[in-house]
């Protein structure tokens, strides 16, 4: 699956969960604390593959599941660059010091599981929307996604 497919797909499974939290008037912050990841697993079973076994895709106390990928992130399907031969499908815009470039062959992906930026209340509410698309909206480098205006 590519970068731009998975986005769009995530987009919509977080939308549905969004929409329905709104129209039980949920508020930002109530939103913010249906996705911690003890709820998610019994509320959302299938916003997530790692949810099935119980499994955190980062070993924090507090995982939030709000993000699910990171808005500094950055990819392109076609590649970003070539590196020493190899192609760069993605990178972190922000360099973060946990996050480091994983090489599969010919391959370099942006290797994130061991940054915890995306997954904590602070780093949400400050990024906010309702619109998962808004806040990732810089991630594709060639604008696939599409946000809402």
């Amino acid at each position: 699956m590519s970068y731009a497919s998975w986005f769009d797909k995530h987009a919509q499974k977080h939308k549905k969960i969004v929409d329905k939290l709104l129209r039980n008037n949920l508020s930002e912050a109530e939103i913010i604390k249906y996705f911690e990841f003890e709820n998610m697993v019994k509320n959302e079973n299938d916003f997530c593959p790692l949810y099935a076994e119980g499994k955190k895709c980062h070993d924090m106390k507090e995982l939030n599941c709000y993000l699910c990928a990171c808005p500094y992130f950055r990819f392109d399907d076609e590649g970003v660059e070539e590196v020493e031969g190899k192609i760069k499908y993605s990178y972190c815009h922000i360099d973060a010091k946990d996050g480091k470039a994983g090489i599969y062959g010919d391959k370099i992906h942006h290797d994130c599981s061991n940054c915890i930026v995306p997954h904590t209340k602070k780093f949400i509410s400050k990024k906010f929307s309702y619109e998962w698309k808004n806040i990732m909206k810089d991630c594709n480098l060639k604008g696939i996604i599409k946000t809402k205006k």
